[in-house]
């Protein structure tokens, strides 16, 4: 893979709108992309999310009420991502998740799991100010938008499309995430869908500002 490559990656890449409901991504190339999700980093590792695959179609057709930005991409995607991201119940800094994530997936042992836990405490109240529950899961929604690039970056490479989408009522979308997929509200928040598919048009030029006014080295 050259730098080139990686680049016409990023050039091919664009916010899909429509996709061809005749062509499927294959198998294989869906579990991959969704393992660069699972495989992303984020803040102390503690992988703050989870991710519905809406294959069925009658689930698809409830969200589209509260999902305006994906009405068409609900009808015409191979595939179609819900991203979910815990809520303090999970992630609050003495939260059973925290340790038992420390302990039997991190595998860390006692004696770093102290210092660490009381590094994520400080860093909670302290350094990041997560007081309240709706800052701490902006604070993890912010990680769970790393899959989401690492998603649609490899899917570009891999000549599949794809389209990032915010316009969703929250409250209703919630409701419809609570009432059919058994989704506790609770406990988790909807951060963002994300379609895959093939494009049936293809997509305007690329515009983005120039280098010098985006990056500056000091």
């Amino acid at each position: 893979m050259t730098k080139q490559n990686i680049l016409k990656a990023f050039q091919f890449r664009h916010a899909c709108k429509e996709f061809d409901p005749s062509k499927k991504v294959a198998k294989e190339d869906m579990d991959f992309i969704l393992e660069t999700a699972r495989l992303s980093p984020s803040s102390f590792g503690i992988e703050p999310w989870h991710f519905i695959v809406v294959q069925d179609a009658e689930l698809r057709e409830k969200l589209k009420n509260g999902a305006w930005g994906a009405t068409k991409k609900l009808e015409t995607a191979s595939h179609f991502v819900v991203c979910l991201t815990m809520k303090s119940h999970f992630l609050k800094y003495d939260s059973p998740y925290v340790k038992n994530f420390m302990k039997n997936v991190q595998h860390l042992s006692d004696e770093v799991i102290e210092p660490r836990s009381k590094f994520y405490t400080e860093f909670q109240k302290s350094d990041f100010n997560l007081s309240d529950d709706r800052k701490l899961f902006d604070w993890a929604a912010k990680q769970s938008y790393i899959p989401l690039a690492n998603m649609m970056t490899t899917a570009a490479m891999l000549g599949i499309d794809s389209c990032p989408i915010e316009g969703f009522k929250q409250a209703e979308t919630d409701a419809v995430l609570q009432q059919d997929f058994g989704v506790d509200t609770t406990q988790y928040g909807i951060s963002y869908m994300v379609a895959f598919g093939y494009r049936v048009n293809e997509p305007k030029i690329k515009t983005r500002r120039s280098t010098e006014e985006v990056i500056t080295w000091r």
